[in-house]
């Protein structure tokens, strides 16, 4: 069964991800798939590099980015087609 990420998930991830921690023990520790935290990582991204000369994550960017994507779809359910 699928298990969303939540806010607290997302710092945790981050904290991880900047302390240098692989993608796959990430995944293990959180017990999420390692898919979910490469797509979590992509939502995220900040566009430059961290200390560790990967993509840099925001947690905040990737729950905004969650957030803003899961308003277009509820104003797109809303709106009658023609």
């Amino acid at each position: 069964m699928a298990k969303h990420m939540t806010q607290d998930d997302r710092k945790v991830l981050e904290a991880r991800y900047n302390a240098g921690q692989s993608v796959a023990g990430i995944a293990r520790a959180m017990s999420f798939n390692y898919s979910t935290i490469y797509k979590e990582l992509k939502r995220g991204d900040t566009g430059k590099m961290d200390a560790n000369g990967r993509a840099g994550y925001s947690a905040e960017l990737g729950q905004k980015r969650l957030y803003n994507a899961k308003q277009r779809l509820r104003y797109r359910a809303d709106c009658p087609e023609e």
